[in-house]
């Protein structure tokens, strides 16, 4: 499945579409012609190594991308590894995992390119001495709540699993379209943003490190005039002051996916994005990118919660069911736990069994033992079968698209300052609207030398907390625990 509906299709598009362009990188294009011979020479450069799992180091460039493809056509996982993560991190992970192979563009020399045909008939050989089933396709690692990172494995099949049930909901990408792919390649929102357009013959847009994000965008939006975009919904409060600027005609679809979409602000994108389809997609990293869908209804009524426009309904061979706390399907309009089976689910943890056990449960669905994914998200489902997004069960949050727990967060802080206090990790929206860390200390005021600076050699820098508040005593509730809300509530920009 994997084979014919990704490497193949992948072959077939390059040969018919040669000369157009797959990739456009910080200005510079690249064919499919050139994206296929840097995959065939990397390939070649791997087939010999014995070892299984493959780091790479998450750089923008087009060896980057072509090694991903090289991984996986020579039977290989890898593992991405950001070069903006501290070092002790991505040490971590290769412990973890036992990585002796990094593939790194910045450091490595170019190997020299066959020509095309004889890299389309390196790769076509390749591809028929390897077996596709079952083998996992890439481990990304997530945050941890004990300060570990967790591996989440995710299969080939998985993989091919995603693409059926994309093209299943009727999206039409061919070779005239322009793609955005805003996201580091350690989010696994970047595999939809890059593999769905090259296995179309279409051009990928990436972003430049360095560069403002959101910028940009819109750069690429209004001089590149893109056709498809997959963001995260923190991208419009950036660019929510630029809106009466922003006309996007042929931007077609418009994809959000990685936060809760407010609906007041698709309203006003609507009004930039005049002939798009906008969707609200849904998926944690443990089933496969996106697992549900929903699309905005510019003439009617659109269902959401508190403002928060529905994530809709399963994709595909996916379950998306709302579970109560004694593992049964709840009732219409009843908030539970939205929990995840199907055929995008991940294989486990790596290496996780304690995790595995506590994440995943078996019960009868529709007559059939299935196992499911408890995501820690309170939702609710309607008579209509959309899903309504609530919130989070536990403190995990989700900050520029990331997925962090705020205890890994309190866990390196506490380390920061010795544990001389108690402290708390919240989340407030700034001025933007955008989520942001704070930490507040039960004590009195203090210096706080040195402390981002370790933050930053032990989290990514999206974690870091940008705030640094102080209580002499935290409020507690009813139950004798810390009172978050009050302390969000006072602290509240």
């Amino acid at each position: 499945m994997f084979e014919t509906s990704i490497i193949i299709q992948l072959l077939n598009k390059a040969l018919q579409f040669a000369k157009n362009n797959a990739f456009c990188i910080n200005g510079e294009y690249f064919s499919y012609s050139e994206f296929i011979q840097r995959i065939a020479v990397i390939s070649e450069s791997l087939q010999n190594n014995k070892e299984n799992n493959i780091g790479l180091i998450a750089n923008d460039d087009i060896d980057t991308y072509a090694s991903i493809f090289a991984i996986w056509v020579t039977g290989k996982v890898y593992i991405p590894l950001s070069p903006e993560t501290p070092e002790e991190r991505n040490q971590n992970i290769i412990k973890q995992v036992g990585i002796k192979t990094i593939l790194d563009s910045n450091k490595t020399q170019k190997l020299q390119s066959h020509d095309f045909f004889t890299s389309m008939s390196l790769l076509n050989t390749r591809i028929q001495t390897v077996d596709f089933n079952n083998q996992l396709a890439y481990i990304f690692f997530t945050s941890g709540s004990t300060g570990n990172p967790k591996g989440v494995t995710i299969s080939k099949n998985n993989i091919a699993s995603f693409v059926e049930a994309f093209w299943a909901m009727g999206y039409s990408i061919n070779e005239a379209d322009r793609c955005l792919q805003m996201f580091e390649l350690t989010f696994d929102l970047s595999v939809m943003s890059y593999l769905i357009p090259l296995l179309k013959g279409a051009c990928v847009y990436t972003i430049p490190k360095g560069k403002i994000k959101y910028s940009y965008i819109f750069e690429l939006l209004d001089e590149q005039e893109l056709t498809v975009a997959l963001m995260v919904p923190s991208i419009l409060n950036y660019l929510r002051p630029y809106f009466s600027e922003i006309d996007c005609p042929r931007l077609r679809y418009s994809l959000f996916c990685g936060e809760a979409l407010h609906e007041n602000i698709i309203d006003e994108w609507s009004k930039c994005v005049p002939n798009a389809q906008i969707d609200n997609v849904y998926g944690p990293t443990e089933d496969t990118i996106f697992c549900t869908r929903y699309t905005y209804n510019r003439d009617e009524k659109n269902d959401s919660h508190n403002g928060i426009l529905s994530i809709g309904r399963s994709m595909l061979n996916n379950h998306a069911i709302v579970f109560n706390d004694i593992n049964e399907p709840a009732g219409y309009s009843q908030i539970g736990e939205l929990c995840l089976a199907g055929e995008q689910l991940t294989p486990g943890y790596f290496n996780n069994s304690a995790l595995n056990k506590e994440m995943f449960f078996t019960v009868k669905h529709k007559g059939i033992e299935t196992r499911f994914y408890r995501t820690g998200d309170l939702c609710l489902m309607r008579e209509n079968g959309n899903i309504d997004y609530i919130g989070r069960k536990d403190s995990q949050v989700k900050i520029q698209g990331f997925r962090i727990e705020l205890s890994e967060i309190e866990y390196h802080t506490k380390k920061a300052i010795n544990e001389q206090f108690p402290l708390i990790s919240i989340v407030l929206k700034n001025k933007s609207g955008n989520n942001e860390i704070a930490v507040v200390f039960e004590s009195s005021e203090f210096e706080l030398n040195g402390i981002n600076e370790y933050l930053n050699s032990k989290i990514p820098p999206y974690m870091v907390p940008t705030k640094y508040y102080f209580l002499q005593q935290f409020p507690l509730n009813t139950n004798g625990k810390i009172d978050r809300k009050k302390i969000i509530e006072k602290f509240k920009i």
